[in-house]
C-alpha cells in the first residue's frame, strides 16, 4: 500500500470490531505503543471445535458501565506487554477487524483492563503500519460513530 492509498487518523478517532460486535469505540491512537489494547474484564478461556477461544466482556462507552458488549474471539497467544507505567504483564492476544474510514483490516489486540483509562482502546503503530499515517494535531479525521453505541 502506498502513502497515497494510507488512511490519515487524528489522535483519536470512532472505530469498529464488527467481528466483536463493537459498532462504535472510541481510540486513541498511540504510535509510541507497539501493541494495540482494548479494555476487557471477565476473561473466560474455553474450548470451542477443538481450539482455544476467549471469552470476554466489554464496556465499548467510558464512564458507562451500563453498556456491556460480550464477546468470543480465538486465542492467537499469550504475550508479555510492558505497560506505559513499565509494568509487565501477561495478555491474552486475538486478532479481530478493524473499521476506520470505511476501510478495514486485520489487527492484533491485546485485552486488558482499562477501566481507569480515557480511552476504551488503544491503537498501536503495529496495527497501522501499512494502512495508515497520524496527524497528531488532529481529531476524529475518520467522522464520528458516537449514534452507533
Amino acid at each position: 500500500m502506498t502513502t497515497k492509498e494510507k488512511i490519515t487518523l487524528g489522535w483519536r478517532e470512532w472505530g469498529s470490531l464488527p467481528e466483536l460486535n463493537i459498532l462504535a469505540i472510541k481510540v486513541k491512537i498511540d504510535t509510541g505503543a507497539k501493541t494495540s489494547a482494548l479494555h476487557a474484564f471477565d476473561i473466560e478461556a474455553f474450548q470451542k471445535n477443538q481450539k482455544e477461544f476467549l471469552r470476554f466482556k466489554v464496556h465499548p462507552k467510558q464512564n458507562d458501565e451500563d453498556c456491556i458488549v460480550h464477546c468470543e474471539a480465538p486465542i492467537v497467544e499469550q504475550r508479555q506487554i510492558t505497560n506505559s507505567g513499565g509494568h509487565k504483564e501477561m495478555r491474552y492476544v486475538i486478532e479481530t477487524k478493524l473499521v476506520l474510514a470505511n476501510k478495514e483490516w486485520p489487527i492484533e489486540i491485546t485485552l486488558t483492563s482499562r477501566r481507569n483509562m480515557r480511552f476504551r482502546m488503544l491503537l498501536g503503530r503495529r496495527a497501522m503500519v501499512d494502512y495508515a499515517l497520524v496527524d497528531p494535531s488532529a481529531s476524529y479525521l475518520c467522522g464520528k460513530l458516537k449514534n452507533k453505541i
